[in-house]
């Protein structure tokens, strides 16, 4: 793999393919890479450390690029342990070495590894620099992207952002069949929805800062360093974080306990399409990836949900579905509700009620209620919600 960013730095970073769950509930078929970089100038700065399984690994890359010498320090970007695990390894390793990062990041450290690094200190925030000859590091205050101790760094030399989590995504980078927009888009945005999703304004203060830099490179913690139409990714970030809508299009998520609400969606996206709806995806909650249902309700601009009353509430991957959304902040959408049940349907009712803290949000009226099976009554107003949402 190559390690090149430039002449001055490197990717020292680790390729994780024994994960099955990131964080312990997002699927990664593809893996994980952990980015760490080295700038080799007069001063030597490592910037970010890997997992806890990678130690060894990590701490073989940055030897293999020094030469003989020491760094002089650790810049730390984020404290989430998938960055952070091998700090301590890495000050008995390089004793000498100080170490760059926020307060709070000081305070987390003493946290996990029960030392804040007293005598190593080089406490950054917004404005701080810090030279290493050549290069300088230009540090951009990131709270809550998606930690409140988060910083960002703007190398001003070669005009190279180090986005922490920022412009992430999943896959391990051997695993990567190329770094084209199309191919680094949807594992993006499920990255970012699923981990970073709530925390829009942040990511927007963030990127009012950008344009105040001549960005040419992005280099995040996770996924590939990124080095051409850097606008297509910000722009993506900018729609991503303000919670508008990526793309016209209709999404349905439903759950199905015998076949009759499925049978009910599949008929329903048959009228979308025959009323001209060009773009209906439809996704069964309880078989299909979670994180990915979630990534798709926030790309499209409208969202149809459909699911069975159950145990006078709604069924449970439904409302674990919902709960999603509303903890990320949906909103700006419009949305359809199709609910099913035999002697009590409180489906929609409950299901819109989980929405009336969100903003902006269009409930179309009337919803659809199923009383077990498609009958005439409910096919009519199948056709009438269709009609409201095209």
């Amino acid at each position: 793999m190559k390690t090149d960013i430039s002449n001055n730095i490197k990717f020292v970073g680790v390729n994780d393919h024994n994960i099955d769950l990131f964080e312990g509930q997002f699927i990664v078929p593809n893996g994980m890479s952990y980015n760490s970089y080295i700038i080799l100038d007069e001063k030597i700065a490592v910037l970010d450390s890997v997992d806890k399984n990678f130690g060894s690994e990590w701490i073989s890359n940055i030897k293999s690029q020094l030469n003989g010498k020491n760094p002089d320090y650790l810049v730390v970007h984020h404290m989430e342990m998938d960055h952070s695990a091998n700090i301590k390894l890495f000050t008995e390793v390089f004793p000498e070495a100080k170490i760059v990062a926020s307060k709070l990041a000081f305070v987390i450290m003493n946290n996990l590894f029960d030392a804040d690094f007293s005598d190593k200190q080089i406490v950054v925030t917004e404005g701080s620099t810090l030279s290493l000859g050549k290069h300088c590091l230009n540090f951009i205050a990131a709270p809550n992207v998606h930690w409140p101790e988060v910083v960002m760094s703007y190398e001003s030399t070669e005009k190279i952002l180090f986005s922490a989590d920022g412009f992430g995504k999943f896959g391990a980078l051997d695993k990567e069949s190329g770094t084209s927009p199309e191919e680094w888009t949807c594992e993006a945005r499920r990255y970012y929805f699923g981990i970073v999703g709530k925390f829009g304004e942040p990511v927007q203060a963030v990127l009012k800062k950008l344009p105040n830099i001549q960005i040419e490179k992005i280099c995040p913690l996770h996924g590939p360093i990124l080095t051409e139409n850097l606008s297509y990714y910000i722009n993506l970030y900018d729609i991503w974080s303000s919670y508008k809508p990526e793309s016209q299009g209709i999404f349905i998520a439903y759950s199905s306990v015998y076949g009759n609400t499925k049978k009910a969606v599949e008929e329903f996206a048959e009228i979308l399409k025959a009323k001209g709806c060009t773009k209906v995806k439809i996704a069964d909650l309880a078989r299909e990836d979670m994180a990915e249902c979630v990534e798709d309700a926030f790309r499209y601009d409208k969202l149809v949900l459909a699911t069975t009353t159950y145990t006078n509430d709604i069924f449970p991957v439904m409302k674990e579905f919902i709960h999603h959304l509303v903890d990320r902040n949906y909103q700006n959408r419009t949305i359809g509700l199709i609910g099913n049940g035999s002697w009590n349907p409180v489906a929609t009712k409950v299901m819109a009620t989980m929405f009336e803290k969100s903003k902006n949000i269009n409930l179309v009226e009337p919803s659809v209620t199923i009383k077990t099976a498609l009958n005439k009554e409910a096919r009519e107003n199948l056709e009438k919600l269709a009609e409201h949402l095209i």
